[in-house]
């Protein structure tokens, strides 16, 4: 068995300078991802230099403007994380940016490290995000794929966001991404970053392992927790009644080919074959007037 406190980090234990979260490959013991949550108040700016990593500029609330290399990208953001899909910037390994905001707001600084930098900072266009619907019944889920194969070029990161309605279960059945193999499977770690809407929020999030490479982590998360997957099959995460489940999902790893490929525990796979006789449930997606 593992600790617990190791891999849940509850809301600003994990705060540093001007960030509400920082999880780097350093103290993570992480080899490549790590997001930052930043909150800006009106007219407050942040300069950010990338290193070795390359970042995905994302507003969790709230709009910005993104300059660097002398270009500016506007970002007009959203109202809150339930409200919509958001526009978005991509930074490239060894840049520099200044994230501004006249009206204030919270920004996801998504990163992952990279030995290659070929690719420009650019902006990503709200309605270009492919809104996914997963799952049906109990375990309908949306999934905003920002930054994955095949819908926002990296060199290795991997970005989207999980909207779980309240009393729905997400990430089921468990699955892993912890090797390279076929089958197939890719090695990738994840880092999932919470928010609970409604006053007093909460939900649980579960990652098991096995004999041979042991995790055992039950959370009860909420607004602001953080919950570091280094391997292991992950999943369920469920909403609460009442109380709607939104996460924000960052992987990368070591492959030459950068692909999200998953692998479902066999021991509970046997539940998707029920959804082909189910509806997706009819409170997705989720949106202004939901």
């Amino acid at each position: 068995m593992t600790s617990v406190s190791k891999y849940h980090l509850p809301a600003g234990t994990s705060a540093a300078g001007p960030y509400d979260l920082l999880v780097t490959p350093e103290p993570a013991s992480w080899g490549y991802s790590g997001p930052r949550i930043l909150t800006l108040k009106p007219g407050e700016a942040h300069t950010v230099s990338t290193g070795d990593s390359e970042f995905l500029v994302l507003p969790l609330t709230g709009s910005c403007t993104v300059t660097t290399d002398g270009r500016g990208f506007e970002l007009q953001g959203r109202r809150s994380m339930f409200a919509s899909a958001s526009d978005f910037a991509y930074l490239p390994r060894e840049s520099q940016a200044l994230i501004s905001s006249a009206s204030g707001g919270t920004f996801a600084l998504s990163s992952a490290r990279t030995e290659r930098g070929g690719l420009p900072a650019r902006y990503g266009r709200k309605e270009d995000v492919p809104v996914e619907l997963r799952g049906a019944g109990a375990c309908s889920r949306q999934v905003d794929n920002y930054c994955l194969p095949g819908t926002f070029d990296a060199e290795q990161l991997l970005v989207c966001e999980v909207l779980t309605p309240d009393g729905n279960w997400s990430s089921y059945p468990p699955h892993k991404h912890d090797e390279a193999r076929p089958g197939p499977e890719s090695e990738l770690e994840e880092i999932c970053y919470s928010r609970i809407a409604g006053e007093n929020g909460f939900g649980y999030q579960r990652v098991h392992g096995a004999p041979d490479r042991p995790i055992a982590v039950l959370a009860e998360v909420r607004s602001g927790d953080t919950v570091l997957i280094p391997h292991g099959w992950h999943g369920p995460s469920i909403a609460a009644p009442g109380h709607d489940l939104y996460h924000l999902d960052v992987m990368a790893g070591p492959g030459p080919d950068r692909a999200w490929l998953i692998c479902d525990d066999p021991a509970h796979g046997r539940v998707s074959s029920a959804w082909d006789a189910q509806d997706i449930d009819d409170r997705l997606p989720f949106g202004e007037n939901r």
